[in-house]
């Protein structure tokens, strides 16, 4: 089986003063369809930036590497060639509901345009089909809606048009960048099971990024963990949950939140700083922060964990 999504060896690099910075360094993945992959990590780990240079995004980054969709090679090629594609069997949901929208438009004119653009449609056509897919979104009086602007919805409104706006063309890849953040969590949870609907329905792959591990934990088969722009870590959601083999995905857990056993005095924290921009990376960029000691440490390229088994770029065992 093709995979919907094929990644090897892509590093996304900026110029930063006198050096450059390595946003995302020689990651590779696959995304089988109807799957759902979750890509989690501190902020600044390389996951948007990651998914921005797969949809063509990355502005002027230096982007090497291979980024294949449905066994197609979409880097350094034609835009023609990525515009086919990107906004229809190609979307994503980005990070911030509240700026994703263009304000002077209507939201039945944003809609609309998607399938104007990328079928073919007429425009009242495709009003008509934006406001079914409003319905669809579970977003109360739909019709009405198509006349409103961005500022006149709530957050989780925007957030489920931006969902809709991403299915209206029945792609086969969804990147989900942050989908509930700053939701309350009745929102949140409508939101998880409109993205769980999708993949049942519509056979849709998803790539869901977020820090939150509990909604990944609700959503995704398989995890990749993020650090300095690397994967270190990918493997089965219920394995990796289970028994992390990285020290980074390790320390994460220890930090989610927990109602049963005792209260702890305080809610735990991973000690020290992710690598800033221009620091200079150790063998293991997570090695300044890992708990274990570091002449014990046998590290792996972690371009290597593309697979879907379980992998992990440190071979040290938890204890």
């Amino acid at each position: 089986m093709v995979p919907t999504l094929s990644i090897d060896e892509l590093s996304v690099s900026f110029a930063h003063r006198s050096s450059t910075v390595e946003a995302v360094d020689r990651v590779s993945l696959r995304i089988a369809p109807a799957e759902c992959v979750g890509v989690v990590g501190e902020s600044g780990s390389g996951k948007t930036q990651l998914f921005l240079a797969v949809m063509g995004l990355a502005g002027k980054a230096d982007v090497s590497g291979s980024i294949r969709f449905e066994g197609k090679e979409l880097l350094g090629g034609a835009a023609a060639a990525i515009n086919r594609v990107r906004g229809s069997k190609l979307t994503m949901i980005f990070q911030d509901p509240m700026t994703s929208l263009t304000p002077h438009l209507s939201i039945g004119t944003q809609l609309a345009e998607v399938l104007v653009c990328h079928s073919g449609r007429s425009w009242v056509e495709a009003r008509a089909l934006a406001g079914e897919m409003l319905e669809r979104v579970r977003i109360p009086d739909p019709r009405r809606r198509l006349s409103q602007y961005p500022h006149e919805l709530s957050g989780g409104m925007r957030q489920r048009v931006m969902l809709a706006m991403s299915l209206l063309c029945e792609p086969a890849l969804v990147i989900a960048d942050e989908p509930t953040t700053a939701l309350d969590v009745t929102i949140q949870a409508q939101i998880i099971e409109l993205l769980r609907a999708m993949r049942v329905e519509a056979g849709t792959a998803l790539a869901l990024i977020s820090h939150d591990l509990a909604v990944v934990a609700g959503l995704a088969d398989r995890i990749l963990v993020m650090y300095a722009g690397r994967i270190v870590e990918n493997a089965v959601a219920g394995e990796l949950f289970r028994q992390p083999r990285h020290p980074y995905t390790a320390e994460l857990l220890k930090c989610v939140p927990s109602l049963s056993g005792p209260r702890p005095p305080r809610l735990p924290t991973l000690a020290g700083q992710p690598p800033q921009p221009g620091d200079a990376l150790q063998a293991c960029p997570f090695a300044p922060r890992c708990p274990r000691a570091a002449d014990r440490c046998r590290i792996e390229r972690p371009a290597l964990l593309g697979g879907s088994t379980s992998q992990v770029a440190c071979h040290f065992p938890l204890a």
